[in-house]
């Protein structure tokens, strides 16, 4: 029912990193693959694993959407979610307003997000996903890990009856921008990237220590959301150091994350495992949350995918993945 691999059988992964509207360069990426490939590419991989902005894609993904519409995700209502495309002064005017509001309460409402998500997923749940996924989240109050996973294990009793926009709320509430997303059950989660920003380590890790794949038998495509350029005073303060020691942190996660799964599938001296597709900006030349670089970021991606498909399809898209037999199924999917 897992799914285990026949010998010498080589398994796809799929991660895609958390950064809010930066999500649109490697939603873009996918799109502008997926136009060459000629075919959804969830049904490429055997595991996609993703965080924030980057689950959102993965959930799409899962449940059979195109990366063109889930690229339209972004295009079309990233402006709507974060409260812009009223016009130049009106958003300046109110980036100001939420820049205040920001220092005691979260800086957007939900209403955007949960709206947008709800028109693009709909009532779907998780385990409607034909493709294994492991989506990241993190629960401040008992300040533990929450991943919600298909019902690729036997273990994984529950997660699979979730809805798929609860699913997303919960990964995509970034602290400070938006407030924790409370589940049905009443449990209060918050954005994935807190802990795993970068998936791809819990990704391999969920593959060889959960579903038994061989670590040597494993190609990862891991799609970044940009990386920034900058520099560290070498006797830092409080002052000095900023809001780069948010930045410190979640490089320093992603580098571990990184390292963790290239340990896990075979040193690059040996063979190419992880195919890490990102780009270097300078600092502060893209935020999280504006909306007027979607465009940019768009063409970006496409750019991107351009100079690398020659190499990923040879290695990602030359034939779709084993279908995928969860362990438990949606009680109206048992008689189909």
């Amino acid at each position: 029912m897992t799914g285990e691999p026949s010998p010498g059988q080589v398994r796809r992964i799929l991660s895609i990193d958390g950064g809010g509207l930066l999500s649109t360069y490697p939603a873009s990426v996918l799109a502008a693959i997926e136009e060459k490939v000629g075919k959804p590419l969830g049904q490429y991989f055997d595991l996609i694993a993703g965080t924030s902005g980057g689950g959102i894609i993965a959930l799409g993904l899962g449940l059979g959407l195109t990366a063109r519409q889930i690229l339209g995700l972004y295009t079309e209502r990233g402006p709507v979610i974060f409260g812009q495309g009223r016009g130049a002064f009106v958003d300046y005017a109110l980036g100001k307003v939420r820049g205040l509001r920001r220092l005691v309460r979260p800086k957007y409402g939900s209403e955007g997000l949960r709206s947008a998500l709800e028109d693009v997923l709909g009532a779907r749940q998780l385990g409607e996903s034909g493709t294994r996924l492991m989506i990241p989240a993190w629960n401040p109050t008992a300040r533990n890990l929450y991943v919600y996973k298909t019902a690729h294990h036997p273990r994984l009793l529950t997660d699979y009856c979730d809805r798929a926009v609860d699913v997303a709320l919960a990964t995509a509430s970034a602290p400070t921008f938006f407030r924790e997303h409370i589940t049905a059950n009443d449990v209060g989660l918050v954005d994935g990237g807190v802990w795993a920003n970068n998936p791809v380590g819990p990704a391999v890790i969920e593959a060889v220590g959960v579903l038994g794949w061989k670590g040597e038998e494993l190609d990862v495509l891991s799609l970044g959301c940009l990386e920034e350029t900058y520099r560290i005073p070498k006797a830092a303060g409080i002052g000095t150091l900023g809001v780069r020691a948010i930045k410190l942190l979640m490089d320093g996660q992603s580098k571990s994350s990184m390292g963790t799964a290239m340990l896990l599938t075979g040193h690059p001296h040996s063979r190419t495992a992880i195919y890490r597709i990102d780009h270097v900006v300078p600092e502060n030349l893209y935020a999280m949350d504006d909306a007027g670089v979607i465009g940019e970021l768009k063409g970006l991606g496409f750019s991107t995918a351009r100079e690398q498909f020659p190499v990923l399809q040879r290695v990602f898209f030359e034939k779709p993945a084993a279908p995928f037999v969860p362990c438990y199924v949606l009680p109206d999917r048992r008689e189909a």
